[in-house]
Formats: C-alpha cells, structure tokens, sequence
C-alpha cells in the first residue's frame, strides 16, 4: 500500500475566531497527525482521525521519566567532564592514581546510567500504548 506522497497545490483559506483556532488546535494535538493543515484535511475530507488516548497517571509517569533522563544525563556528563580533568592533570602523581581508580567507577557509572535508560525507554513505550 505504497501511496504515491502527491504535494497539495490548491489552497482554501478559512478564517476563524481566536477560541474557535485553540479547539482545533487542541483536538489536532489529541491526534497523531504530525501538522494542523493534515488533521483538518482528514476531518473536511471526512477520513479516519487517530486520537492518542493517554490517561493523567501515564502523563505524570512519562514526565517524571522525562525529568529522572535529563538528571541522569546531566550527572554522567559532569562526571565525564570531572575525570577528564583528572586526566589532564596526571603529571601530579597523586592525582594519576585517584584518576586511574576513578575511572572504573566512571565505567561502572556509565553502563548503570544507559541501563536505566534503557529501562525507562521501555516503560515509557508501555505508557505510549496504554
């Protein structure tokens, strides 16, 4: 069911009110249409409109998800940026052997951290399906 992707040429214009637009808008992003000019295609063409269905306890878990990736992330990479230093500074002897026993616990840290991800990837594919 190959369609042949066909680049709309004519326009219609339509004017609405401001509160007319936000409900559009608003029932659009309940869709999986990717652009506005899609979805009121597919409702002035009368075609079948996809509505997501996410319930409030999946938004608070996806956003909770969310928030706990971007802290993951931000701790890795100052830890990354933190031995890096170290090791920039290995002509203090002290400092080589700290940095030599910090980076297995870097290693350590970095393989837990894309474990998580992983794990936090597949529950939020769970909640895109409920």
């Amino acid at each position: 069911m190959n369609e042949e992707k066909i680049t709309p040429k004519a326009w219609i214009s339509i004017r609405v009110k401001p509160d007319e637009y936000t409900t559009i808008y608003k029932l659009y992003k309940q869709t999986t249409c990717t652009k506005l000019s899609q979805y009121v295609r597919k409702v002035l063409l009368q075609k079948p409109v996809v509505i997501l269905y996410k319930d409030e306890a999946s938004r608070e878990i996806l956003s909770a998800l969310n928030q706990l990736s971007r802290e993951l992330s931000a701790i890795g990479n100052n830890f990354n940026q933190t031995v890096h230093k170290l090791h920039t500074l290995d002509h203090i002897p002290e400092i080589k052997i700290w940095a030599e026993l910090t980076e297995s616990t870097r290693q350590n840290l970095v393989k837990k951290i894309e474990e998580i991800r992983v794990s936090m990837n597949q529950i939020r594919l769970q909640c895109a399906l409920k």
